[in-house]
């Protein structure tokens, strides 16, 4: 590869990397994820680890993911490492339903305010249900 092309990919790479980041931020900020988190964990004083534990953890991932990095371990590790990821992903998915009002206004149009609960829980099944299926059953 000539030296111009290396500086053009170099460069394509970059700003693509800088645009996917600055979204992914701009998202974390209008959906309020990390106050909101220390309000929920009254934990003020530890917003900055909050923020240090994201970038990290999106620094590591990329790098994983460039680098292909596999992990050999006892089966109990892949499970702690599900289970945070699934916290990060609930904690998103509620972040994002609180900002949107999803759940009142949908038991407020099908009339369910008193089973909003149950809507809740079903839904939590559900997604627990098909992360299930997709591990255990569709990728052997």
């Amino acid at each position: 590869m000539s030296p111009a092309a290396l500086l053009v990919t170099l460069f394509l790479g970059l700003a693509g990397g800088i645009a996917v980041g600055g979204g992914v931020i701009a998202l974390y900020i209008v959906l309020d994820m990390i106050p909101r988190l220390a309000q929920v964990t009254r934990s003020y004083d530890k917003v900055h680890w909050y923020e240090g534990a994201m970038v990290g953890g999106s620094v590591v991932g990329t790098v994983a993911d460039f680098w292909n990095w596999h992990f050999h371990g006892p089966w109990i590790g892949s499970g702690v490492v599900g289970l945070f990821d699934g916290f990060f992903v609930g904690m998103l998915a509620a972040a994002l339903t609180e900002v949107l009002n999803v759940l009142p206004v949908l038991a407020k149009r099908l009339r369910m305010q008193r089973y909003l609960f149950g809507l809740l829980l079903a839904m939590v099944c559900g997604k627990v249900a098909g992360s299930l299926f997709e591990w255990f059953v569709y990728r052997q």
